[in-house]
């Protein structure tokens, strides 16, 4: 075990799909995996997750690929298509997500506020 939280997550979570599995249950987690969390669900790829006695457990549903980025990439303004073409496999299809001054925010969500950050993680 590994000590990036938000790495572990997303592996047992796609290991959980590969094996044909809705939902996982995490014994470790972070306030910054439950963020991460809350922007998979706003995109859809999340269906539901709950914190009870120290478990995290997370349903997924329309979830096909997700995996933490290694090693984090600053990513400017100008540079974040270069990114977008490297991890997703189409320009609409999936989110890149991005920690900013301002939080955790998809990569569309960066380009509005016109703000750069460290890649984290992608969904599609």
């Amino acid at each position: 075990m590994s000590q990036d939280i938000v790495a572990d997550a997303l592996n047992q979570i796609m290991n959980a799909k590969k094996a044909g599995k809705d939902s996982v249950k995490l014994k470790r987690h972070s306030k910054f995996l439950l963020s991460l969390l809350a922007l998979g669900k706003l995109k859809g790829y999340i269906s539901d997750y709950s914190l009870k006695e120290k478990n995290l457990k997370i349903k997924f549903s329309n979830l096909n690929f997700c995996k933490a980025v290694k090693p984090r990439y600053v990513v400017k303004i100008l540079n974040m298509d270069k990114y977008v073409k490297r991890y997703l496999p189409a320009r609409d299809i999936g989110a890149l997500i991005i920690t900013t001054n301002q939080g955790l925010m998809t990569h569309q969500t960066a380009l509005d506020k016109n703000l750069g950050g460290s890649l984290i993680a992608y969904f599609y």
